[in-house]
Protein backbone atom coordinates (compact mmCIF):
# COMPACT_ATOMS: atom_id res chain seq x y z
CA UNK A 1 0.00 0.00 0.00
CA UNK A 2 1.06 3.05 -0.85
CA UNK A 3 1.72 5.91 1.27
CA UNK A 4 0.56 9.60 1.43
CA UNK A 5 3.63 12.29 1.09
CA UNK A 6 1.75 15.11 2.60
CA UNK A 7 0.67 12.84 5.19
CA UNK A 8 4.39 12.48 5.85
CA UNK A 9 5.56 16.05 4.99
CA UNK A 10 3.00 17.02 7.66
CA UNK A 11 4.39 14.71 10.04
CA UNK A 12 7.69 16.69 9.54
CA UNK A 13 6.59 20.18 10.18
CA UNK A 14 4.23 18.61 13.50
CA UNK A 15 8.48 17.18 14.58
CA UNK A 16 9.33 20.91 14.27
CA UNK A 17 6.59 22.34 16.03
CA UNK A 18 7.78 19.75 18.91
CA UNK A 19 11.38 21.12 18.40
CA UNK A 20 10.59 24.75 18.62
CA UNK A 21 7.98 24.42 21.70
CA UNK A 22 10.74 22.85 23.66
CA UNK A 23 12.99 25.00 23.07
CA UNK A 24 10.71 27.99 24.27
CA UNK A 25 10.96 29.67 20.55
CA UNK A 26 11.09 34.01 21.29
CA UNK A 27 10.13 33.18 24.67
CA UNK A 28 13.13 35.77 25.66
CA UNK A 29 12.31 38.28 22.93
CA UNK A 30 8.77 38.39 22.41
CA UNK A 31 7.14 36.90 25.16
CA UNK A 32 3.55 37.17 24.14
CA UNK A 33 3.88 35.89 20.34
CA UNK A 34 6.18 33.35 22.47
CA UNK A 35 3.27 32.22 24.14
CA UNK A 36 0.92 32.13 21.33
CA UNK A 37 3.29 29.63 19.36
CA UNK A 38 4.63 27.92 22.44
CA UNK A 39 1.18 27.44 24.57
CA UNK A 40 -0.77 28.11 21.07
CA UNK A 41 -0.14 26.89 17.93
CA UNK A 42 2.66 24.07 18.37
CA UNK A 43 0.25 22.04 20.98
CA UNK A 44 -1.34 21.20 17.88
CA UNK A 45 1.36 18.74 16.24
CA UNK A 46 0.82 15.72 19.61
CA UNK A 47 -3.06 15.58 18.98
CA UNK A 48 -2.85 15.25 15.07
CA UNK A 49 0.01 12.58 15.44
CA UNK A 50 -2.41 10.71 17.76
CA UNK A 51 -5.10 11.74 15.34
CA UNK A 52 -2.70 9.79 12.33
CA UNK A 53 -1.73 6.93 14.76
CA UNK A 54 -5.88 6.30 15.40
CA UNK A 55 -6.48 6.79 11.63
CA UNK A 56 -4.56 3.80 10.94
CA UNK A 57 -5.34 1.78 13.68
CA UNK A 58 -8.34 0.64 12.06
CA UNK A 59 -6.64 -1.76 10.74
CA UNK A 60 -5.85 -3.31 13.62
CA UNK A 61 -8.35 -5.63 13.37
CA UNK A 62 -6.64 -9.20 15.58
CA UNK A 63 -5.06 -10.19 18.18
CA UNK A 64 -2.46 -10.88 16.42
CA UNK A 65 -2.49 -7.27 15.07
CA UNK A 66 -2.41 -5.69 18.34
CA UNK A 67 0.42 -7.85 19.56
CA UNK A 68 2.83 -6.77 16.76
CA UNK A 69 1.58 -2.78 17.19
CA UNK A 70 1.97 -2.98 21.01
CA UNK A 71 5.28 -4.71 20.70
CA UNK A 72 6.68 -2.31 18.43
CA UNK A 73 5.46 0.89 19.86
CA UNK A 74 6.58 -0.81 23.32
CA UNK A 75 9.88 -1.05 22.23
CA UNK A 76 10.44 2.09 20.97
CA UNK A 77 9.53 3.17 24.75
CA UNK A 78 11.94 1.07 25.78
CA UNK A 79 14.78 1.43 23.96
CA UNK A 80 14.46 5.77 23.75
CA UNK A 81 13.79 5.05 27.91
CA UNK A 82 17.40 3.48 28.11
CA UNK A 83 18.89 6.10 25.84
CA UNK A 84 17.60 8.47 28.11
CA UNK A 85 17.82 6.40 31.32
CA UNK A 86 20.73 9.05 32.96
CA UNK A 87 18.07 11.76 32.67
CA UNK A 88 15.50 10.24 34.94
CA UNK A 89 17.25 7.71 36.87
CA UNK A 90 17.55 9.48 39.75
CA UNK A 91 14.07 10.86 40.35
CA UNK A 92 12.87 10.60 43.37
CA UNK A 93 9.71 9.60 41.59
CA UNK A 94 11.34 6.76 39.38
CA UNK A 95 8.32 4.53 39.21
CA UNK A 96 6.19 7.21 37.94
CA UNK A 97 8.60 8.09 35.38
CA UNK A 98 8.80 4.51 33.66
CA UNK A 99 5.09 4.42 33.90
CA UNK A 100 4.25 7.38 32.32
CA UNK A 101 7.29 8.23 30.30
CA UNK A 102 10.55 10.58 30.51
CA UNK A 103 9.40 14.03 29.29
CA UNK A 104 8.59 13.94 25.28
CA UNK A 105 8.82 10.32 25.45
CA UNK A 106 5.16 10.46 27.61
CA UNK A 107 3.64 10.38 23.73
CA UNK A 108 4.78 6.80 23.17
CA UNK A 109 3.54 5.11 26.43
CA UNK A 110 0.45 7.02 26.48
CA UNK A 111 0.33 5.69 22.48
CA UNK A 112 0.60 2.26 24.00
CA UNK A 113 -1.85 2.30 26.71
CA UNK A 114 -4.67 4.13 24.78
CA UNK A 115 -4.14 1.79 21.38
CA UNK A 116 -4.77 -0.85 24.01
CA UNK A 117 -8.00 0.16 25.32
CA UNK A 118 -9.28 1.35 22.07
CA UNK A 119 -8.88 -2.53 20.54
CA UNK A 120 -11.02 -3.38 23.20
CA UNK A 121 -13.64 -0.63 22.67
CA UNK A 122 -14.05 -0.52 18.95
CA UNK A 123 -16.69 -2.49 18.33
CA UNK A 124 -18.94 -0.03 20.33
CA UNK A 125 -21.12 2.13 18.67
CA UNK A 126 -19.44 5.24 17.13
CA UNK A 127 -21.82 7.43 19.31
CA UNK A 128 -20.40 6.04 21.94
CA UNK A 129 -16.48 6.44 21.21
CA UNK A 130 -17.35 9.59 20.51
CA UNK A 131 -18.90 10.50 23.54
CA UNK A 132 -16.52 9.23 25.84
CA UNK A 133 -13.33 10.50 23.75
CA UNK A 134 -15.02 13.97 23.88
CA UNK A 135 -15.74 13.67 27.92
CA UNK A 136 -12.37 12.14 28.66
CA UNK A 137 -10.79 14.56 26.96
CA UNK A 138 -13.41 17.88 28.58
CA UNK A 139 -12.26 16.25 31.89
CA UNK A 140 -8.24 16.41 31.38
CA UNK A 141 -8.80 20.07 29.94
CA UNK A 142 -11.23 21.16 33.06
CA UNK A 143 -8.34 19.89 35.56
CA UNK A 144 -5.47 21.73 33.42
CA UNK A 145 -7.70 24.86 33.85
CA UNK A 146 -8.46 24.75 37.16
CA UNK A 147 -4.69 24.25 38.47
CA UNK A 148 -4.45 27.07 36.03
CA UNK A 149 -6.22 29.23 37.96
CA UNK A 150 -4.88 28.52 41.33
CA UNK A 151 -8.47 28.72 42.93
CA UNK A 152 -8.44 25.68 45.26
CA UNK A 153 -6.74 25.52 48.58
CA UNK A 154 -2.68 24.53 48.22
CA UNK A 155 -3.35 20.77 48.35
CA UNK A 156 -5.35 20.57 45.92
CA UNK A 157 -3.98 22.61 43.78
CA UNK A 158 -0.37 21.29 43.69
CA UNK A 159 -2.50 18.02 42.84
CA UNK A 160 -4.35 19.66 39.80
CA UNK A 161 -1.33 21.16 38.56
CA UNK A 162 0.46 18.00 38.48
CA UNK A 163 0.80 17.56 34.35
CA UNK A 164 0.73 13.46 35.01
CA UNK A 165 -2.72 13.68 36.04
CA UNK A 166 -4.25 15.02 32.46
CA UNK A 167 -1.28 14.49 29.95
CA UNK A 168 -1.66 11.09 29.74
CA UNK A 169 -3.00 8.42 27.73
CA UNK A 170 -6.48 8.18 29.31
CA UNK A 171 -7.08 12.22 28.75
CA UNK A 172 -5.15 13.42 26.08
CA UNK A 173 -3.85 9.69 23.42
CA UNK A 174 -7.22 8.15 23.88
CA UNK A 175 -9.58 10.93 22.58
CA UNK A 176 -7.50 11.87 19.81
CA UNK A 177 -6.76 8.05 18.94
CA UNK A 178 -10.33 7.65 19.02
CA UNK A 179 -10.91 10.49 16.76
CA UNK A 180 -8.72 8.95 13.95
CA UNK A 181 -10.05 5.09 14.47
CA UNK A 182 -13.94 7.16 14.04
CA UNK A 183 -12.64 8.99 10.72
CA UNK A 184 -11.20 5.57 9.21
CA UNK A 185 -14.20 3.74 10.15
CA UNK A 186 -16.82 6.33 8.66
CA UNK A 187 -14.58 7.43 5.97
CA UNK A 188 -14.72 11.57 6.75
CA UNK A 189 -13.98 13.53 3.87
CA UNK A 190 -14.18 17.31 3.94
CA UNK A 191 -12.59 17.61 0.41
CA UNK A 192 -16.34 17.76 -0.63
CA UNK A 193 -17.20 20.91 1.45
CA UNK A 194 -16.04 24.23 -0.92
CA UNK A 195 -14.61 26.02 2.31
CA UNK A 196 -12.84 23.11 3.34
CA UNK A 197 -9.08 25.19 3.64
CA UNK A 198 -11.51 28.17 5.24
CA UNK A 199 -12.94 25.43 7.70
CA UNK A 200 -9.10 24.45 8.64
CA UNK A 201 -7.67 28.32 8.72
CA UNK A 202 -10.62 29.08 10.95
CA UNK A 203 -9.80 26.36 13.23
CA UNK A 204 -6.05 26.92 13.62
CA UNK A 205 -7.65 30.28 14.40
CA UNK A 206 -9.15 29.45 17.18
CA UNK A 207 -6.70 27.90 18.69
CA UNK A 208 -4.29 30.71 18.15
CA UNK A 209 -7.32 32.87 19.58
CA UNK A 210 -7.83 30.46 22.65
CA UNK A 211 -3.48 30.65 23.18
CA UNK A 212 -4.26 34.71 23.19
CA UNK A 213 -7.40 34.25 25.92
CA UNK A 214 -5.17 31.85 28.36
CA UNK A 215 -2.54 34.33 28.27
CA UNK A 216 -4.75 37.27 28.85
CA UNK A 217 -6.96 35.93 31.44
CA UNK A 218 -6.64 32.57 32.40
CA UNK A 219 -2.14 31.96 33.31
CA UNK A 220 0.90 32.57 31.60
CA UNK A 221 1.75 29.45 32.43
CA UNK A 222 2.63 26.42 30.40
CA UNK A 223 -0.97 24.66 28.43
CA UNK A 224 -0.97 21.56 27.12
CA UNK A 225 -4.25 21.41 26.34
CA UNK A 226 -6.44 23.50 24.32
CA UNK A 227 -9.82 22.68 23.74
CA UNK A 228 -9.74 24.20 20.55
CA UNK A 229 -7.40 21.17 19.52
CA UNK A 230 -10.71 18.78 19.25
CA UNK A 231 -11.58 20.15 16.15
CA UNK A 232 -8.29 21.97 15.12
CA UNK A 233 -6.33 18.53 14.96
CA UNK A 234 -8.70 16.67 12.81
CA UNK A 235 -9.85 19.04 10.22
CA UNK A 236 -5.89 19.38 9.61
CA UNK A 237 -5.16 16.28 9.11
CA UNK A 238 -8.21 15.79 6.97
CA UNK A 239 -7.53 18.50 4.42
CA UNK A 240 -3.95 16.95 4.68
CA UNK A 241 -4.85 13.37 4.11
CA UNK A 242 -7.01 14.80 0.82
CA UNK A 243 -3.87 16.12 -0.46
CA UNK A 244 -3.02 12.83 -1.70
CA UNK A 245 0.00 12.52 -3.41
CA UNK A 246 1.11 8.76 -3.46
CA UNK A 247 4.85 7.45 -2.12
CA UNK A 248 6.40 4.48 -1.54
CA UNK A 249 9.57 6.08 0.89
CA UNK A 250 9.38 5.73 4.33
CA UNK A 251 12.33 8.14 4.93
CA UNK A 252 10.21 11.22 5.77
CA UNK A 253 7.88 8.91 8.08
CA UNK A 254 11.14 7.64 9.91
CA UNK A 255 12.64 11.57 9.88
CA UNK A 256 10.01 12.60 11.62
CA UNK A 257 9.85 10.02 14.33
CA UNK A 258 13.95 10.80 14.55
CA UNK A 259 13.25 14.50 15.39
CA UNK A 260 11.16 13.92 17.90
CA UNK A 261 12.81 11.09 19.76
CA UNK A 262 15.84 12.63 19.73
CA UNK A 263 16.19 16.99 19.93
CA UNK A 264 15.91 16.61 23.74
CA UNK A 265 19.02 15.41 23.54
CA UNK A 266 21.02 17.38 22.19
CA UNK A 267 19.35 20.27 23.94
CA UNK A 268 20.67 18.84 27.49
CA UNK A 269 23.96 18.61 25.83
CA UNK A 270 27.08 20.91 26.97
CA UNK A 271 27.35 21.94 23.10
CA UNK A 272 23.90 22.96 22.74
CA UNK A 273 24.38 25.00 26.26
CA UNK A 274 27.14 26.81 25.21
CA UNK A 275 25.88 27.85 22.41
CA UNK A 276 25.43 31.92 22.69
CA UNK A 277 24.94 33.14 19.09
CA UNK A 278 22.44 31.65 16.15
CA UNK A 279 21.13 29.17 19.00
CA UNK A 280 18.33 27.75 16.90
CA UNK A 281 20.46 27.62 13.53
CA UNK A 282 23.34 25.96 14.90
CA UNK A 283 20.45 23.66 16.42
CA UNK A 284 19.14 22.82 13.94
CA UNK A 285 22.24 22.41 12.08
CA UNK A 286 22.86 19.64 14.09
CA UNK A 287 19.54 18.21 14.72
CA UNK A 288 18.62 17.46 10.93
CA UNK A 289 21.81 15.39 9.86
CA UNK A 290 21.66 13.23 13.54
CA UNK A 291 18.19 12.71 12.30
CA UNK A 292 19.24 11.93 9.11
CA UNK A 293 21.65 9.16 10.35
CA UNK A 294 18.91 7.57 12.80
CA UNK A 295 17.24 6.97 9.99
CA UNK A 296 19.96 4.98 8.65
CA UNK A 297 21.23 3.14 11.49
CA UNK A 298 17.38 1.97 11.80
CA UNK A 299 17.17 0.66 8.10
CA UNK A 300 20.45 -1.26 9.65
CA UNK A 301 19.25 -2.03 13.63
CA UNK A 302 15.45 -1.82 13.07
CA UNK A 303 13.10 -0.94 16.03
CA UNK A 304 15.16 2.60 16.73
CA UNK A 305 12.01 4.47 14.78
Amino acid sequence: MGRNLSIDVLKIILAFFVVFLHMNFLKETYPLLSYILVNGLFRIAVPVFLVITGFYFFHIDSAKKLKKWLFRTFLLYAIWMLIYVSYWKDNEQVWLTIIFGYHHLWYLIGTFFSGFLLYFLRNQSSRLLLTLAIFLFLFGYVVQVLGNLHYLNTESDSLLNDYLLYRNFLFVCFPFLAIGFLINKHRIDISTYKNSSLLVILSILGVIAEAFFNYKYISSESTDILFSLIFASPLLFLYCQKIYIKTTSKVLASLSTAIYVVHPLIMKSELYKEIQSFKILIFLAILIPVSFGLVYLNRKLKYLL
